[in-house]
C-alpha cells in the first residue's frame, strides 16, 4: 500500500511540474516574439508615390505623415543635365523623401522609325549619363506607336466610388492620327533592339536601370498599330533582345491579369531574371481579356495582392513599389481635389487608402 501511494504521489508531483508556470514561462522566453512593425531596409520594397516634377513643403508633409518616404514623377525634356536632376533629388531629399523613379519621353522619332532618331537616342544616353552622375537609381519609359486612350470610360462601383473600365468596342474602329500612322510589331521590334543596343549598356555604365512599362492598355491593336508589349510572351521577347538587369520593365500587377495571366506566376518568372525594375500595384476585374476590364479598389479585384507583395518580398525585391490608380471616393470629390486623367479616377485621400493598404501587405509579407 505504501509503495502505491508513493508512486501515485510520484506521479502527481512529475504532472504538476510539467505544467508549472515557472516552468512555461521559461520555455516561452527562449523564444521570444518578433518585434514589430517588420522592419524595413535595403532589400525590401518601397512604397512611392507620383505626381509632378516638382513638391512643395506641403505636399512632401502630406507624403510622410501617411508613411510615404519614395517619390516618382516626369522627367525634363531631354537632355537631361546632372544638375537639374541633382536639384530635383535634393529638393526631395529636404523633406525626407528619396526621388526614386522619373519618366524619360521625346524619343518618338526612335519608336516611328524617322530620320532623327539617331540623335534621339543620342539624347536619352546623355541623359542616363546625367542621371547616374546625379545618383538616380531608375528611368521609367514607354514604347508604344499609339496608346489607345479613348477606350476608358466611368463605372460606378461600390457606394457610388468611380472605378475605371475599359471597353475596346469604343475606340477599335478609330483611324490612326495624323502624323502617326500605322506600324508593325516587327517594325517596332527591330526599332527597339536598335535602341537598346545603345542604350542599355550605358545605363550599366551608370547603375541606372530602365523599366519599360508594358503597353496598357494591352489591346491588340491601338488606331491601327500593333503592340510591342501586348502579351507575356511579348515581354519575355523584348527582355531578351539585350540580356541585362538594366533592361528590365515595370511589372504591373493590373496589366498583367488584363492580359488573362496569372500575376504571382508572372511576377516570379520576372522576379528569378532580376528584371523589374519597377512595380506598379493595382487591381482589376477582367470579363475578356485584353478588350473588357474595370479597374477596381485593391480589395476587391481578381489579383491576389497578397501574393504578388509575398512573391515580390521574397525575391527581395527593393525597388519603388506605386500602388497607382486611386478610385474617386466622395471626399475627394467634394473638395475638388480629383486631377486624374483617367474616368473613375482619384485623389489623394484614395491615395491615402491605397498606401495603407499596399503597407499592410507589405508587413505581412515580411512577417513570415
Amino acid at each position: 500500500m505504501k509503495s502505491e501511494f508513493s508512486r501515485r504521489k510520484l506521479m502527481q508531483a512529475l504532472s504538476a511540474a510539467a505544467v508549472s508556470p515557472a516552468l512555461f514561462s521559461k520555455t516561452a522566453s527562449a523564444a521570444p516574439p518578433p518585434s514589430w512593425p517588420p522592419a524595413l531596409g535595403p532589400n525590401t520594397p518601397k512604397i512611392c508615390l507620383g505626381g509632378g516634377q516638382n513638391l512643395d513643403e506641403a505636399a512632401m508633409r502630406r507624403l510622410k505623415q501617411v508613411g510615404v518616404d519614395y517619390f516618382l514623377g516626369g522627367g525634363p525634356r531631354i537632355p537631361w543635365e546632372e544638375a537639374d536632376i541633382r536639384s530635383r533629388i535634393e529638393g526631395f531629399k529636404k523633406g525626407g523623401i528619396t526621388l526614386c523613379n522619373l519618366m524619360i519621353s521625346g524619343f518618338n522619332d526612335v519608336i516611328w522609325g524617322r530620320p532623327g532618331a539617331d540623335a534621339q537616342i543620342e539624347n536619352v544616353i546623355k541623359s542616363i549619363r546625367a542621371a547616374g552622375k546625379a545618383g538616380l537609381p531608375v528611368i521609367e519609359y514607354n514604347f508604344y506607336a499609339h496608346r489607345l486612350t479613348e477606350g476608358y470610360k466611368e463605372e460606378i462601383g461600390r457606394a457610388g466610388a468611380g472605378n475605371t473600365a475599359y471597353d475596346y468596342e469604343l475606340s477599335k474602329s478609330l483611324p490612326p492620327r495624323e502624323g502617326v500612322g500605322t506600324h508593325t510589331r516587327a517594325e517596332q521590334l527591330k526599332r527597339a533592339e536598335h535602341f537598346l543596343k545603345a542604350v542599355v549598356t550605358e545605363a550599366e555604365k551608370a547603375n541606372v536601370r530602365l523599366a519599360l512599362h508594358p503597353n496598357d492598355p494591352p489591346v491588340p491593336l491601338s488606331r491601327g498599330s500593333e503592340q510591342i508589349m501586348a502579351s507575356f510572351e511579348q515581354w519575355k521577347k523584348y527582355l531578351n533582345l539585350v540580356k541585362s538587369p538594366y533592361n528590365g520593365m515595370t511589372f504591373d500587377c493590373g496589366v498583367t491579369r488584363e492580359m488573362g495571366e496569372d500575376p504571382v506566376a508572372v511576377c516570379r518568372y520576372l522576379s528569378e531574371r532580376d528584371c523589374i525594375n519597377h512595380v506598379h500595384f493595382r487591381n482589376v476585374v477582367v470579363r475578356k481579356p485584353y478588350i473588357d476590364y474595370t479597374e477596381v479598389f485593391l480589395d476587391e479585384g481578381q489579383v491576389n495582392m497578397f501574393a504578388v507583395m509575398r512573391e515580390l518580398v521574397r525575391h527581395k525585391y527593393s525597388r519603388g513599389l506605386y500602388p497607382e490608380h486611386p478610385r474617386a471616393i466622395d471626399v475627394d470629390r467634394e473638395r475638388g481635389q480629383i486631377r486624374n486623367q483617367y474616368p473613375g479616377g482619384g485623389g489623394f485621400s484614395a491615395e491615402i487608402y491605397n498606401v495603407a493598404y499596399t503597407k499592410a501587405m507589405l508587413q505581412a509579407a515580411l512577417s513570415l
